[in-house]
């Protein structure tokens, strides 16, 4: 993405030189402010991949965590159908809001327990593109295809021993233990797990 030419097709006149941006957690989707930008503040951000407005009670530039801290580290930005408000994706250092709130909504920024999943498969790519790391899912990767897929093999069978029995402790376990390993197959395979679900969403239809 060309952040440049985007920052030059934003109708700035609509709003008498100024855009609004909404501020969204990146990994939790979680909406965190709305603040309002001009092209120098958008150029700002893009020079130090930190967000910054410009504050219409201040009269100036202002990056978000200048005073406190709680950085907006800079992710990503689109533009609307309108070209005339921005969606700032970040990852925020801290709460976001000048209360100590997470966000300007008083929302706790936490994703759903189903998110996680999304960053486990971050931090199991990260492993794989770091063999080099001293880590259990570096050095799975390190022993090839054949060994991944044997180990979802064998934890598939003891998650079906464990479902013979009313242990909910081993059960669980045994299903956190497959789950882990498939997302190390997928990754090791070049998928998503984004992709499995799109394709059980395509059989639900």
């Amino acid at each position: 993405m060309n952040y440049t030419e985007l920052i030059n097709q934003i109708d700035f006149s609509k709003g008498d030189g100024l855009a609004p941006a909404i501020i969204q957690d990146v990994q939790t989707q979680k909406v965190l402010m709305l603040g309002y930008v001009n092209k120098a503040s958008l150029e700002k951000t893009l020079e130090e991949k930190r967000v910054c407005f410009y504050s219409r009670s201040k009269g100036r530039l202002w990056t978000k965590g200048e005073s406190s801290g709680n950085y907006l580290n800079f992710i990503s930005m689109s533009l609307d159908c309108d070209q005339d408000s921005l969606l700032i994706k970040v990852n925020p250092e801290g709460p976001v809001c000048h209360t100590g709130n997470d966000t300007c909504w008083n929302e706790s920024n936490t994703g759903s327990e189903i998110d996680f999943l999304l960053q486990l498969q971050d931090v199991i790519e990260e492993r794989k593109n770091n063999l080099s790391e001293k880590s259990y899912t570096a050095s799975l990767f390190k022993k090839g295809i054949n060994k991944v897929a044997q180990k979802v093999g064998e934890e598939a069978v003891e998650l079906v021993i464990e479902a013979k029995d009313d242990n909910k402790d081993l059960f669980m376990g045994e299903a956190a233990d497959l789950m882990y390993h498939y997302l190390v197959l997928l990754s090791a395979k070049g998928y998503k797990l984004e992709e499995v679900v799109e394709l059980l969403t395509q059989r639900h239809k």
